[in-house]
C-alpha cells in the first residue's frame, strides 16, 4: 500500500487525453458505501482548481433497487453522447422517495472533465471513454453499517440484495484488474484524509503513469455513497 494526494491525481487525469469528444471522463467505482462519493468529490475539488468539473452520481439515474447499471443507458443516452459531440447533455434524476424519474430535465454543460461517482462507473462498458478508472473498497461490514446508517433498518434486506447482485457483478466485471487506481477507504494507515488517499493492494497501476501511450485505454460529505 501507497499513498497519493487528490492534487497529483487530479494533475495526472489532466496529463492523460480526453476520450468522450473534449471531455475527460473519470470513473469512481466501487460497492455501495465504500467511500466514493467522498472520493469523488475530495477529487473534484482538486480538479475544479483549474478545470471546469461536473460530478454525477449513478443513484440519481438508477430505478430503485431493481438493477445496478440500469442507470447506464440512460447516461450514454441524456449525457455522454451529447457531451461527445460538444452539446450539453440533461438527464431526470430519480427521487427515491417517489421511486420514479421526476419530470424536470436537469441540465449538464460541457465540462473539463466529466466524474461520474457509483457502482459500475468504470465497468466494461464505459472503459472505452474513460480518462481514468478508480476502484474504492472498504470491508463489507462497515459498508453494510454504513448503508443502514443512513437509510435505516427497514431497508436491510434491500440493502444485502443489492450488496448480493454488486458481488456477481464485480466478480464477472473484473474491475479491479482493469481500473487505474485500487483505493483503500478504510486504511489502518494514519493519513490526511482531506487531501490524501490511501491505496489497496496494487495501488496505482502501470496504466495509470504518465509514460502511457495516450491512445490506448484501460481492457450524502461522508465515508458513504
Amino acid at each position: 500500500m501507497s499513498r497519493g494526494t487528490y492534487g497529483e491525481l487530479a494533475a495526472l487525469v489532466l496529463e492523460r487525453p480526453a476520450r468522450l469528444g473534449a471531455v475527460r471522463l473519470v470513473g469512481v467505482d466501487g460497492r455501495a458505501g465504500s467511500g466514493k462519493t467522498t472520493f469523488a468529490g475530495r477529487l473534484a475539488r482538486a480538479l475544479g482548481r483549474t478545470r471546469r468539473v461536473t460530478v454525477l452520481h449513478t443513484d440519481d439515474l438508477l430505478d430503485g433497487w431493481s438493477k445496478l447499471l440500469a442507470w447506464q443507458p440512460r447516461m450514454r443516452e441524456w449525457v455522454l453522447e451529447p457531451l461527445r459531440r460538444g452539446q450539453a447533455g440533461a438527464y431526470r434524476r430519480y427521487d427515491w422517495e417517489l421511486q420514479r424519474l421526476v419530470d424536470e430535465w436537469a441540465p449538464v454543460e460541457p465540462p473539463d472533465v466529466l466524474v461520474i461517482e457509483g457502482v459500475g462507473s468504470a465497468a466494461a462498458g464505459m472503459r472505452a471513454d474513460l480518462t481514468l478508472g478508480v476502484l474504492v473498497t472498504a470491508p463489507r461490514e462497515l459498508r453494510l453499517r454504513r448503508g443502514l446508517e443512513r437509510d435505516g433498518e427497514a431497508l436491510r434486506g434491500e440493502w444485502e440484495r443489492w450488496m448480493a447482485a454488486e458481488d456477481g457483478h464485480f466478480a464477472e466485471d473484473r474491475t479491479a484488474e482493469a481500473v487505474d487506481v485500487l483505493v483503500d477507504a478504510a486504511p489502518v494507515e494514519v493519513h490526511d484524509a482531506e487531501i490524501e488517499y490511501i491505496t489497496g493492494p496494487g495501488g496505482l497501476s502501470a496504466r495509470a503513469t504518465l509514460e502511457d501511450d495516450p491512445v490506448s485505454g484501460p481492457d450524502g460529505e461522508e465515508q458513504s455513497e
